[in-house]
């Protein structure tokens, strides 16, 4: 899997709340207009209910559905969500005040706290939301303003270490009008703040009495029975490495209710006995379909594949902090040597043979075909002789048995990459390879997504990784991936990267609504970042997911992997049929 949105949805995206991981060349990042920022809509247009009269199916309550994964959760509490898979979850469990329609707009569902789209003063500074007034958590007490109120405070407290601190310390308060309308102010615009809107609130009265600093200890969003929440589904059961079951809630409070009964999130080993249970039936959607794995699901025409390029990248991340390194020795510390690794990775090579064509080359993190995507970014094109050219004018030297050495210390690094990942233990053997072709030695090292998410990513304790971010909505703002003020372990910039000049674009960037110039700032960010290179950007990918013949959905509620949360858009109106 792969983290959440840049936001930390983030995604992992999640990124994550970022989320922003989650959302590419999808209808969430269709170029816009010069002066056309997104902008809310309301939900009735943006989501109908009918059934398609084609189908001959009548949506009906019952049944379970079983969903694959080869990586466990590690948290669902939405102040520390920071991979997919507890994303995932999450989304299952908790309701937000807004959710994201297909459009890249926020909108107030039946199933989202907000009663309405958020009044927005003239100076772009105060929102003011109003709550349903029948929402509840799943302990039977009413959710309020305090809940919200609580949950921003929260996240942007640094004792706390919330991933989220990026999406909500802009602001300078938030007030309560009345136990169902709050009034945020910011500090200064931030363009992307509509998106900072889709927080799903904690409730205040479980944990506002815990010391901040203990919060992400606490078994809440760990163990089932002491977690409150908010959504259609329940929290019933977690076998650590096997499964997590859901059930709906018979005392939910939306208007819409969950049709399906039970959920089961079921762990595999790797992807591709994910796809074997999805051939035998075991399971009843497999979320991310290795390329190798398509034509033999293609071939099942009992299960449904929707395919396509997602909001999602993958990338090498270098880690700065000398404390990550043997002898506190970081080879890549100088922007020529990662401009000579830029150019000996075969990053085509990886599309065509590994992704077999169904992915596209990233430069920056922007994605291709959105509005900020920018013609500015470095493109590094494979090319080994430029690469030890480089190198050589670094200062390095080849040793004895062929690797580089400088200041008496090889080019060696490890780089770590998620077990089960069949796509990542390829690309990371291609990587291995082309470095070592060049005098670099790099040894892949593949890790349990959750344990490593816990103890490497989030503290960033690592010397090099092969991950993803999967981008949470269509704003490009990455402040919280690669500004120094987002250090762990509450900031997402895990690698320690500091560039004076990138922190002070990315405020730029966002404290402007005018989409134009934004683009000159993302123009700039994009050609700065691209050339000091705190990641290799690799590629846009797909995820493409397999549906069972017992999962039915009306067309405008189908999934849809490039949208944030797409694998699980509009579940609750699914249904099951034997």
């Amino acid at each position: 899997m792969l983290l959440m949105s840049r936001q930390a949805k983030y995604l992992l995206a999640l990124c994550m709340v970022v989320v922003l991981l989650a959302g590419c060349t999808s209808k969430n990042n269709e170029p816009k207009g010069a002066n056309d920022t997104p902008k809310p809509t309301d939900s009735a247009t943006a989501a109908p209910s009918e059934t398609p009269k084609d189908d001959g199916n009548t949506p009906k309550a019952g049944g379970t559905l079983t969903v694959s994964t080869f990586s466990d959760i590690v948290s669902v509490n939405p102040l520390f969500l920071q991979d997919t898979a507890s994303g995932d979850i999450n989304y299952l469990l908790y309701a937000a005040l807004y959710n994201l329609d297909r459009s890249g707009n926020i909108v107030a569902e039946p199933w989202s706290l907000a009663a309405e789209l958020p009044e927005i003063s003239e100076d772009g500074k105060t929102y003011t939301i109003k709550l349903k007034n029948n929402a509840k958590w799943s302990d039977g007490q009413p959710i309020t303003a305090d809940d919200v109120i609580y949950t921003i405070n929260t996240t942007i407290n640094p004792d706390v270490g919330s991933p989220g601190i990026a999406t909500l310390d802009k602001v300078d308060k938030a007030e309560k009008i009345d136990d169902y309308t709050l009034k945020i102010t910011l500090k200064q615009v931030f363009a992307p703040f509509q998106y900072s809107l889709m927080l799903s609130p904690v409730p205040a009265h479980i944990l506002k009495d815990i010391n901040p600093k203990d919060l992400q200890k606490d078994p809440y969003g760990k163990d089932p029975a002491k977690t409150v929440t908010s959504g259609p589904w329940k929290w019933t059961e977690w076998k650590t490495a096997q499964y997590i079951t859901v059930d709906a809630d018979p005392n939910y409070w939306g208007e819409v209710k969950p049709n399906i009964q039970k959920i089961v999130y079921k762990i595999y080993a790797d992807q591709n006995t994910e796809v074997q249970a999805l051939l035998k039936g075991d399971v009843d959607t497999t979320l991310a379909i290795p390329i190798t794995q398509l034509e033999a699901v293609k071939k099942n025409d009992k299960i449904k594949l929707i395919t396509g390029r997602t909001s999602s990248y993958e990338y090498v991340s270098f880690n700065f902090d000398p404390n990550n390194h043997p002898d506190k020795f970081v080879p890549f510390a100088s922007q020529k040597a990662r401009q000579a690794i830029a150019h000996a990775l075969n990053r085509q090579g990886m599309v065509d043979n590994v992704l077999k064509g169904s992915g596209a080359l990233m430069n920056s993190p922007f994605m291709p075909g959105s509005w900020a995507d920018s013609p500015e970014a470095v493109n590094y094109n494979y090319d080994a002789e430029q690469a030890k050219k480089l190198l050589a004018e670094d200062g390095w030297v080849a040793g004895k048995d062929g690797i580089l050495v400088k200041d008496g210390k090889r080019f060696s690094f490890e780089l770590q990459y998620n077990s089960g990942n069949s796509r990542r233990e390829q690309v990371s053997q291609v990587i291995q390879q082309n470095l070592k072709d060049v005098g670099i030695e790099v040894k892949p090292r593949a890790m349990d997504f959750a344990t490593w998410i816990d103890q490497n990513i989030t503290p960033g304790k690592y010397p090099a990784i092969l991950l993803g971010w999967q981008l949470s909505n269509p704003d490009p703002d990455s402040e919280s991936i690669f500004s120094s003020k987002y250090f762990p372990p509450a900031g997402q910039n895990t690698g320690w990267y500091k560039n004076e000049t990138l922190d002070k674009l990315w405020v730029d960037g966002y404290s402007t609504v005018v989409q134009a110039e934004r683009k000159k700032i993302y123009d700039q960010a994009a050609k700065e970042i691209s050339t000091d290179l705190p990641y290799i950007f690799l590629y846009q990918y797909g995820n493409p997911q397999g549906i069972g013949p017992k999962v039915n959905f009306a067309e405008e509620d189908a999934p849809e992997p490039s949208h944030q949360t797409g694998y699980f858009y509009h579940i609750i109106k699914w249904w099951l049929t034997e």
